[in-house]
């Protein structure tokens, strides 16, 4: 446009005002990356594992080659047999019910008896550790989903109604995860280490660990969560592989953007979305709560399809992604889901017990024929023997719903989510204070020993893990940084949602399911500090002793905490010195 003039005075334009991407650029936005090889873009390749420190280590480049290569492995089974040696040792201690294993473990072996959860005498727990494991078949009421007992029910029934029993599968879910969180990272950030460091993160990590060797559900839900997580992510690269592979190249060879292609290319069968919709459904057949990580993951997956389409050339991308891929995404996940949670009540549903005249319904589950009597159905006629266990089932969990939304019973470690990231108020699990010489307890020491297990996050790791997500959010709302997203959407689907129910019973370790959310936000706030293989080598030494003095901090913090995190016999002095709060008393 040029200059017009008016009475002899030149008046110019207003100034057009930049896009709001230029605007942001004094806060560190930086735009999408344009041009250049698109297959690269949409499956970023693996780098080249080096082979220097085999080599410094005398071995001969063949071989040296083959380590490098074979680290992808052997770094995260590295990892996960340290975190396996650290949770199976002594995981028979204490040799007692503790906190909510009065009820999970008791739960498990009646449903692996009876099918149903079934109620167990009064002060009982002294008698089971000394080997009693009957239980009459009279049904109770309870608020959890089956799957979770029946998992911790595979270790009673492998090594017996004890504390090693019950706590042997949570333990081994507990290692598991950390192995494929190792390969999830490697997966998400292109980089075993990182992958190494965010899975070593969780090993030493003081509230898995801790969960790790407790028999309650929220470990099962976090390894299913988990586990639901890593098939999205492998869905996302096969999808964006073969849109890759679909695409036109330049005489050059490279790959360019085709309307076609990103618009109306068939993905066809997506195994790793029906994988993910399974473990989801398991995950909210332990705990209601991963439903929630249902939502959420749908969310990923339609934002992804779009990111990926939009990436290949469709013009349309929203358009395109809900034509091709969201109808099927849907049926792969939340049908699926369902199945799985219906088929959790097997059990429940298989067991409809005898009737007598005298005393109604014996031998089933809790409400299993509510319809038919207290609901007012007919009993009569082949779709009732159908519709009334579905009925009694929804009846049921009407009256689980209520319990869960209105549980108002104060406790003493209770706790607000505002302070579960810094760990404001960690739950007891087990406390005693033996003399010395008993219970492990020294007998040199002056007075007493106290002995405590204690579900407390490594400190040092979880404040970290709040200035990482600082970053986080920096990274994907001025970087555009789909990673951050993925993290965040996994850290918010288990905190944001009982900030609604604030007024509720709720406890720290509700946090345990997204702990590895939180280390793989660590470690990618690491890698930012190690910083860019192409920086200056001044840069790239002080971000490795920075990034190593963090890991190292948080290791030692895991080591100093030890003894309650087991529940070792340890001087009153030393556990006071542990108590570094009043809230964590």
């Amino acid at each position: 446009m040029t200059p017009r003039r008016t009475t002899g005075v030149t008046v110019r334009p207003p100034a057009s005002r930049p896009p709001w991407q230029l605007r942001l650029r004094r806060f560190g936005y930086v735009a999408p990356r344009r041009g250049g090889d698109v297959r690269e873009r949409l499956v970023p390749p693996y780098p080249e594992p080096g082979t220097r420190l085999w080599t410094v280590l005398g071995v001969r480049p063949g071989p040296a080659r083959l380590l490098a290569r074979s680290l992808g492995w052997l770094g995260p089974l590295l990892v996960a047999l340290v975190a396996g040696l650290t949770r199976f040792h002594n995981l028979r201690s204490p040799n007692a019910v503790i906190f909510d294993e009065t009820y999970y473990a008791k739960d498990a072996w009646a449903l692996w008896k009876y099918g149903y959860e079934a109620k167990w005498p009064d002060d009982i727990n002294g008698r089971i550790i000394q080997g009693y494991d009957h239980v009459a078949d009279a049904p109770t009421f309870v608020v959890h989903p089956p799957v979770g007992k029946w998992v911790i029910g595979v270790g009673e029934q492998l090594f017996g109604l004890t504390p090693f029993g019950w706590r042997f599968m949570v333990a081994l879910l507990g290692t598991l995860s950390v192995l494929m969180l190792c390969r999830i990272g490697r997966r998400l950030f292109r980089s075993t280490f990182l992958g190494c460091v965010a899975g070593g993160l969780m090993a030493v990590d003081g509230m898995h660990f801790v969960m790790s060797r407790t028999s309650l559900l929220d470990l099962v839900l976090m390894f299913f969560v988990l586990a639901a997580f890593g098939c999205v992510l492998v869905d996302r690269d096969k999808a964006r592989a073969r849109l890759a592979a679909a695409l036109p190249e330049t005489d050059e060879g490279v790959a360019r953007p085709d309307a076609g292609v990103g618009g109306t290319l068939r993905l066809g069968w997506r195994p790793w979305r029906i994988a993910a919709g399974v473990f989801l459904g398991l995950a909210a057949a332990t705990k209601w709560n991963g439903a929630v990580y249902l939502a959420a993951f749908g969310l990923l997956i339609v934002v992804w399809d779009v990111g990926s389409r939009r990436l290949a050339g469709a013009q349309r991308p929203w358009r395109a992604m809900l034509r091709r891929d969201a109808p099927w995404a849907f049926l792969a996940t939340v049908p699926v889901a369902i199945a799985v949670y219906l088929a959790s009540w097997s059990g429940w549903f298989a067991n409809s017990g005898t009737y007598s005249e005298t005393q109604g319904w014996q031998h089933s589950g809790y409400y299993r024929h509510w319809a038919e009597t207290e609901g007012g159905y007919s009993s009569d006629g082949f779709l009732a023997g159908l519709l009334n266990p579905l009925r009694s089932l929804w009846h049921y969990e009407e009256e689980v719903w209520k319990f869960n939304t209105t549980l108002h019973s104060p406790h003493t470690y209770q706790s607000n989510p505002w302070s579960w990231l810094v760990q404001g108020r960690p739950v007891s699990y087990f406390y005693e204070s033996p003399a010395a010489g008993h219970d492990g307890c020294p007998t040199d020491t002056a007075g007493k020993c106290a002995r405590e297990v204690l579900a407390l996050g490594t400190p040092v790791l979880w404040w970290a893990a709040c200035f990482a997500l600082a970053y986080l959010l920096f990274r994907w709302f001025f970087r555009r940084d789909w990673r951050a997203g993925a993290i965040l959407c996994g850290v918010a689907a288990g905190l944001l949602p009982w900030f609604k129910w604030q007024d509720r019973t709720i406890f720290d370790f509700y946090t345990v399911v997204f702990v590895p959310f939180l280390c793989l936000a660590v470690a990618m706030m690491i890698g930012a500090i190690v910083g860019p293989r192409d920086t200056s080598e001044r840069r790239r030494v002080a971000g490795i002793v920075g990034a190593g003095t963090l890991i190292l901090l948080i290791v030692w913090n895991f080591i100093y905490f030890f003894p309650i995190y087991t529940g070792q016999a340890i001087p009153l002095d030393a556990w006071r010195n542990r108590m570094w709060f009043d809230t964590w008393i």
